[in-house]
């Protein structure tokens, strides 16, 4: 047995962001033990550690963990499930987190996390700021409520507290900004999940044969099932057709493509007279110049309306404008050549900025300084 060799794989996991929910606890656990402590392990100690706990657990499900690297779902007693999976994790782990990197990094200045904030407007032009102590909204033909039930007013009470809609068109919007997020379910029962610096707009009653939205930013959604009434997200570049499904749209105005991604049912994204369909786990990458068909892990891809960040071989630079997003901060580059190094990994959105920059910076890959809202790397 070598259970240097075994323990590989589950690094890679844990650095693509491939991990099981269980998985991807222990080795954070294990990693804060040590990081409270102040002291790095020795590899020695990390493989007295595994040898104690070999010693302990049946051959045959040692081997067992082993052969199910790729697929870890603790089907035997959690105990013994929480022990293999350990030494699976004390090797790989000691390479990526403790080799000539620091455990701590104390900043000078921090940054919290973004929260729940967002900011109705209604067809005759109220604005509303919705409380950031409730996390989504629901928006029917006739009242507002928040998803706990709190009644905000109602609608029809409302429509005559400002000018009518000068479009005629009924159009309410909802948006966050940089820093916050907030659900919405939409007056046909679906509901969408915007992430920070997002914005959706949609009618107050959906007419009698389509259901039309438009996205900036990003958005998670689940679309409520009328095979007579198609649903169609709208963004810049492109449009999406769905009559029942999940699915997630980045559409951000810096980001270089359109991103589609599919976790259930199907959809169809048209832009200049290109079409194509989308079964689950595949995202479609629309640039402009053409629409570019992947398979994808979708866990990692809606990892956001989670709470948490996970990437999986993803440059730094891109990285970098999901936090600014999210932090509500600046991004520069001292060290240009850094946009482009490759990060895998997932980390808890909702902790200050420091702890996310801490766990890239121990990589020994790239390091940051803190400056007021703006993040150098350097």
């Amino acid at each position: 047995m070598k259970p240097i060799d075994n323990s590989e794989a589950l690094l890679h996991k844990y650095n693509s962001g491939q991990c099981t929910t269980e998985e991807k606890a222990l080795v954070e656990t294990w990693f804060l033990t040590w990081k409270e402590e102040g002291t790095a392990p020795t590899k020695k100690q990390t493989e007295q550690v595994v040898r104690d706990l070999l010693s302990t657990l049946p051959q045959p499900l040692i081997q067992q963990a082993v052969s199910r690297r790729t697929n870890f779902r603790f089907n035997w007693p959690l105990r013994i499930a929480i022990a293999t999976a350990a030494i699976l994790i004390l090797l790989s782990t000691w390479t990526l987190l403790f080799v000539d990197t620091p455990v701590s990094k104390t900043y000078s200045n921090d940054i919290d996390p973004g929260s729940n904030k967002a900011t109705l407007i209604l067809a005759n032009g109220q604005t509303i700021n919705l409380s950031n102590a409730k996390t989504g909204v629901v928006i029917d033909a006739s009242e507002l409520t928040y998803n706990d039930g709190t009644v905000i007013g109602s609608l029809s009470s409302r429509a005559n507290t400002k000018e009518p809609d000068p479009s005629g068109l009924g159009m309410t919007s909802v948006t966050t900004p940089a820093g916050g997020t907030y659900q919405i379910t939409l007056p046909d029962g679906s509901k969408a999940w915007l992430n920070a610096a997002s914005s959706l707009k949609f009618p107050a009653k959906f007419d009698q044969r389509k259901r039309i939205v438009t996205l900036t930013g990003e958005a998670y959604f689940e679309i409520s099932k009328d095979k007579k009434h198609p649903f169609i997200v709208k963004t810049n570049h492109q449009e999406v057709t769905v009559l029942g499904t999940h699915f997630n749209i980045n559409s951000y105005a810096d980001e270089k493509a359109t991103k589609t991604t599919l976790l259930e049912g199907s959809v169809k994204v048209a832009t200049q007279g290109k079409v194509v369909l989308l079964k689950p786990n595949q995202q479609s990458l629309n640039a402009g110049s053409a629409l570019i068909i992947k398979q994808i892990d979708p866990n990692t891809v809606i990892a956001w309306k989670n709470g948490e960040f996970a990437f999986s071989n993803e440059p730094l630079e891109s990285i970098m404008r999901n936090i600014a997003r999210w932090y509500n901060v600046t991004v520069s580059y001292e060290n240009p050549e850094a946009r482009n190094i490759p990060f895998g990994g997932s980390i808890s959105r909702f902790g200050k900025v420091s702890e996310v920059l801490c766990m890239l910076e121990l990589t020994g890959k790239v390091k940051f300084k803190i400056e007021g809202r703006r993040i150098t790397v350097i």
